[in-house]
């Protein structure tokens, strides 16, 4: 679908339950945009465009090296030792310049569609709201059917169904137990369930672990306090919520931004809605004054009792490379002359 015709832009969750057609981006540090649009008709098949001119591959750099990563999951075992917290997500931001100052995102949306489709992919353009988000994530954050609620939580990966690890359930199992947690403070008693726990899908180059929680919701919510009670979500966060986060923002050296917040769309007229999880998930960052824009993308693992450092690095380097690869990408031209 495509939504044009923009009507308001606000931060108030509660003009999700209100009327229209509305687009949302909910950063991991808690900034919420929620956009009203007025003409919502069925997009154009993705073709493959030229007009996406992305980073040169050499120019990618990390928030979090190697090193550093290593000894940030050393970091999370001291905490998991001390008995503060079960699971730390750790994420690393990496970034690149742009070589055309006018760079689209909506192009990269359409070049990733044909190269890396994804079960919740799209884009969000509203520069002057400093929002410019292209998304190919296989997550569900919430889907909402009026009182109906289901929340599809994604941990365990490996390039294939035989290398998950005993390691990679209990990274699921873990954060499955939290979704119920936070569903259940604002849903009816009694209606959160689990009808897949830990089953395996394939997706490009690799393999996750997949749950679904679903509930009601109780009587008078609605998306205010579905927010309040399950953002950031679980499985981007880690086990206990609270202490999890406490450990991100002493661990991490760069802030996450719309990466593992949320993005998707909200009809509020007919009560229907659908949020992704922001991984595998780019964005453009023109906040620097004296640089030009950079291309800017997520990545990270569940760090847990049984992690290997080493292990947990290879696993961010797996969920990055093939992504990363792609938005490089200098256009149709250029990359039909590489080959």
């Amino acid at each position: 679908m495509l939504a044009t015709d923009l009507v308001d832009v606000t931060d108030d969750p509660a003009a999700l339950d209100s009327e229209g057609w509305w687009a949302v981006v909910a950063g991991f540090e808690g900034r919420l945009v929620c956009a009203r649009f007025a003409t919502l008709r069925t997009a154009p098949a993705a073709r493959p465009s030229a007009r996406w001119r992305g980073p040169d591959p050499a120019d990618w750099a990390s928030s979090l090296d190697r090193d550093a990563y290593v000894a940030g999951v050393a970091a999370v075992h001291d905490r998991i030792a001390a008995g503060e917290v079960y699971q730390v997500n750790l994420c690393r931001v990496l970034s690149a310049p742009l070589p055309e100052p006018a760079a689209d995102i909506d192009a990269l949306r359409a070049h990733l569609a044909t190269r890396h489709p994804a079960r919740y992919a799209g884009s969000v353009r509203l520069p002057a709201h400093g929002v410019e988000v292209a998304t190919a994530s296989p997550e569900l954050y919430l889907r909402r059917d009026g009182a109906l609620v289901e929340s599809g939580p994604i941990k365990g990966t490996a390039r294939t169904a035989e290398l998950l690890l005993p390691k990679d359930r209990a990274e699921n199992v873990m954060i499955v137990d939290l979704v119920r947690n936070d569903l259940g403070a604002v849903c009816a008693p009694g209606t959160v369930a689990v009808p897949q726990l830990c089953g395996p899908e394939e997706y490009p180059g690799l393999v996750h672990l997949v749950s679904r929680v679903t509930g009601r919701l109780a009587e008078g919510a609605g998306w205010p306090e579905l927010l309040a009670h399950t953002f950031p979500p679980g499985s981007v966060t880690g086990a206990p919520k609270s202490s999890a986060l406490r450990a991100i923002a002493a661990l991490e050296t760069a802030p996450r931004g719309p990466y593992c917040g949320g993005v998707g769309w909200v009809d509020a007229d007919q009560g229907v809605g659908e949020l992704a999880v922001a991984i595998r998930t780019f964005w453009i960052d023109r906040a620097g004054p004296d640089e030009g824009p950079r291309l800017c993308f997520g990545a990270g693992a569940g760090i847990t009792w049984d992690s290997d450092p080493a292990g947990e690095w290879a696993e961010t380097v797996l969920k990055a490379e093939r992504l990363l690869r792609v938005a490089s990408v200098r256009g149709e031209r250029e990359e039909a002359n590489a080959r």
